[in-house]
């Protein structure tokens, strides 16, 4: 990959650095270059439960650079070369990296953050570019907060609470203990769970909060504690047929299967989990294409990879379909009834108009293999199965 070393960049030919176009040798075709940034935002948190959870030095990059290898591969057939750069920021260096990525006039930038620091840097580019969220879950920045300069390619809570709920009704389990987190983004996800028990017929027959009070998770004895109170707090509860669990924060819920007072199957954030993606998947070319980013990265794709990933090949399938480089063009087609994008997930893939959210199937996991995939057949829509999953149209309230 070329220039890897700070951010992806996407543009076209044209009079600007983000519009240049290479010299050709001799008898050379002369190639568009269009170029890209993503922008990761790591935030300084607790270490994961499990040390397997540790993210990688090259999270969401080394999806990023498996793209720009796949749209090269056909991009040299089209006149077109993709060129990719990577940038990692905090929250707070964030909009010093953003002003450097619009300082280049880079058309398209895929950021990598949290709710609000997306939310931030969308309203920071304005109409200079193109934002590709490839992390940010909230249903806020889809309805309420939404911005006309995003597309959301990471499912939204919404989407990921209808996927399992779908399952779950499927199971003829729907009596649900929901458990929810303390943190702002475990209660968001904890309300996707309520409105999806509402939508699908499930009931929640009682919810607790767990409270994060800090200090140490990995210890000697840590087990020993599990063991002990994650019984006592969740006992006396009103029989259910399923724990959901909304741990955003990764601070509980991987403690919770096989340590509940009843004998119940946990699922949510832990046990049977919604996820994008998932490294056990095999379906639809799913191996080959696991195959592929391994040989790159030397480790399985994470949910971030996959999402990096998805956002650059949608922008090279459309610079490929319009055989253009034009940043409005690009953006007009993708959000067009005639783009489609294969995710390697045995549905084509597109854009919602009316919030700007890739349409794709939930994977339903257990940590060693896909248990299923949503949306389940028993549910139907009357344009896309895909939008049984997430805000249809007659319920969204964003407004471009």
């Amino acid at each position: 990959m070329k220039n890897a070393a700070a951010f992806l960049l996407l543009a076209v030919a044209g009079t600007s650095p983000a519009f240049a176009q290479e010299t050709p040798a001799t008898g050379a075709k002369a190639l568009t270059q269009i170029r890209a940034a993503v922008l990761r935002v790591d935030r300084e948190s607790l270490p994961p439960i499990s040390r397997l959870d540790l993210p990688p030095a090259d999270l969401g990059f080394a999806g990023a650079r498996l793209a720009i290898e796949d749209n090269d591969t056909t991009g040299k057939f089209m006149g077109q070369d993709f060129e990719a750069l990577e940038v990692t920021a905090t929250p707070d260096t964030a909009k010093a990296e953003m002003d450097k990525i619009l300082a280049e006039k880079i058309p398209f930038v895929v950021v990598l953050a949290d709710d609000a620091t997306t939310l931030a840097l969308s309203d920071q580019v304005g109409d200079r570019a193109l934002v590709l969220n490839a992390r940010a879950r909230g249903d806020n920045l889809r309805g309420k907060d939404c911005r006309v300069n995003t597309l959301h390619i990471a499912p939204s809570y919404a989407m990921l609470t209808d996927g399992l709920a779908q399952f779950l009704m499927w199971k003829r389990w729907p009596n649900w203990f929901l458990v929810t987190g303390s943190h702002p983004e475990d209660q968001a996800l904890g309300a996707a769970y309520q409105r999806a028990a509402t939508k699908f017929g499930a009931k929640i027959v009682e919810s607790r909060v767990y409270e994060d009070t800090g200090g140490a998770r990995r210890t000697d004895t840590g087990y020993v504690q599990v063991q002990k109170q994650m019984p006592v707090f969740t006992q006396d509860a009103k029989a259910y047929d399923v724990m959901v669990t909304a741990d955003e924060a990764g601070i509980f819920a991987a403690y919770l299967p096989y340590q509940t007072w009843d004998p119940r199957p946990v699922t949510g954030s832990a046990g049977l989990v919604p996820q994008s993606w998932d490294a056990s998947f095999e379906a639809y070319g799913g191996m080959q294409f696991q195959n592929r980013f391994e040989k790159l990265a030397k480790r399985p794709m994470r949910d971030e990879d996959y999402q990096s990933w998805l956002a650059l090949r949608m922008i090279g399938e459309a610079a490929t379909r319009t055989q253009s480089a034009d940043p409005a063009a690009l953006k007009a087609f993708m959000l067009s009834d005639k783009f489609e994008i294969a995710g390697f997930k045995g549905q084509k893939l597109t854009l919602r108009d009316w919030d700007h959210q890739l349409r794709q199937p939930i994977l339903l996991t257990s940590g060693k293999i896909v248990a299923s995939v949503s949306p389940q057949d028993e549910y139907l829509h009357q344009s896309s199965q895909l939008d049984t999953l997430g805000i249809d149209r007659p319920e969204t309230e964003c407004k471009f």
